[in-house]
């Protein structure tokens, strides 16, 4: 019974409805990239490395030569694909570059402008040695007062009567 009580509740809290987007957004974000990579940025590098050949790009351990890497397999070698493993490195280093540059570009948009706040000048605390605004009388942090000439113009003044 708890267990249904407790499903219950990680749907009703949302926690399903937010992993299922997450898990969409997921799926398209990466359908965007495979699709930037593989249609716009690898043909000009396939252009340049298919003059070089570098996908038949291989090592035989069985000391046999075969004009291309697809002989060598299909002969039957054993054999260490760097070519194979240069082209997978070169497009996880484009893909991350494209997921760096979309990111940086969806942070631009979410905060064109910095917060006003951010934009003050700043001044460290005496007390507690946290940035606050220059022009603070108060420590938001520690509650000090920070200006003497200040404090005599907010702090009600000493009564010259005592009680006995």
């Amino acid at each position: 019974m708890g267990l249904i009580r407790d499903f219950r509740q990680f749907v009703i809290r949302g926690s399903a409805v937010d992993m299922g987007v997450g898990v969409v957004l997921g799926v398209a974000f990466s359908g965007l990239i495979n699709s930037l990579v593989k249609d716009i940025l690898m043909p000009p590098i396939r252009f340049l490395y298919a003059k070089i050949g570098i996908q038949n790009m291989y090592i035989s351990l069985t000391g046999d030569v075969y004009p291309s890497l697809e002989k060598a397999e299909e002969a039957g070698a054993i054999t260490i694909n760097y070519g194979l493993f240069t082209m997978a490195f070169i497009r996880f280093i484009i893909i991350l570059f494209a997921v760096f540059i979309i990111v940086r570009q969806i942070k631009r948009w979410k905060n064109p402008h910095k917060h006003p706040i951010d934009s003050m000048t700043k001044k460290e605390c005496p007390y507690c040695c946290l940035a606050i605004p220059s022009k603070a009388v108060i420590c938001p942090n520690c509650s000090s007062w920070l200006q003497e000439e200040k404090v005599k113009r907010y702090h009600r003044p000493k009564p010259t009567w005592r009680i006995k």
